[in-house]
């Protein structure tokens, strides 16, 4: 039954017709239950499972939350859940450091072996970011379940320093500065790993800014699909 198998000329990666849309149909199952599409997953699953370890292999998995990002969007606009200044920031950083990454993907880390240790420490640091809260000698602040028809966030005030909104009855605050550095250095990440950076982004605005979950996925989604827009492929 060799017509279910699938030779791509480029790449060379001979697969099975239903192996990548299961995989892709799996990963989106589990990650779309935290917001997020699971290109990070994607990626290794692409270079160890399918052999496809050439450097388009970045701009290839990118295709795949392009795909996926605007219902996202659209849920959270029609929520009221979308931080727009949020999303902005994030669509104005994310971008040039895309670029940035791509440039140094080619230049740099075009080996496989050098390309899957990097893939390796994003993951793992990923991984520590978001249990990093969980350890015992680390201090948690409840995140309370979100209340039924009392979703919508309220702007307080958009400085040029600091952002400031209202939501479910609590107040918070960021830097649109650190924002804005925080949004470059996930695009220069984001640019080498191949995914537009936003399960790497919203981890940090959980565990740095003390942003809410349900606020930090809107703008991560948007920004990140601005991004794939302004990548080199």
């Amino acid at each position: 039954m060799d017509w279910l198998h699938l030779t791509f000329s480029v790449s060379g990666v001979r697969t099975s017709l239903w192996l990548p849309p299961l995989a892709g149909f799996a990963v989106s199952f589990f990650t779309s239950m935290v917001g997020v599409f699971g290109a990070f997953l994607l990626l290794p699953f692409q270079m160890s499972v399918l052999g496809y370890t050439m450097p388009s292999v970045s701009a290839t998995n990118l295709v795949f939350n392009l795909v996926s990002t605007p219902s996202g969007v659209y849920r959270y606009i029609t929520e009221r859940r979308m931080l727009w200044p949020l999303t902005w920031l994030i669509a104005s950083g994310t971008p040039p450091g895309i670029a940035i990454g791509y440039y140094i993907q080619v230049r740099y880390l075009h080996d496989p072996q050098t390309f899957k240790q990097f893939v390796g420490a994003v993951l793992l640091y990923m991984a520590y970011r978001v249990l990093a809260e969980f350890l015992p000698w680390r201090s948690r602040r409840p995140d309370t379940p979100m209340l039924v028809g009392a979703a919508a966030l309220r702007m307080l005030s958009v400085p040029l320093a600091n952002v400031r909104f209202e939501f479910q009855g609590d107040t918070y605050e960021f830097s649109t500065c650190a924002m804005l550095v925080l949004a470059l250095a996930v695009g220069v990440i984001g640019g080498i790993y191949g995914i537009g950076g936003g399960a790497i982004i919203a981890p940090f605005c959980i565990t740095l800014f003390r942003l809410r979950v349900y606020v930090v996925a809107g703008p991560a989604l948007a920004g990140r699909g601005c991004g794939y827009r302004f990548s080199p492929d």
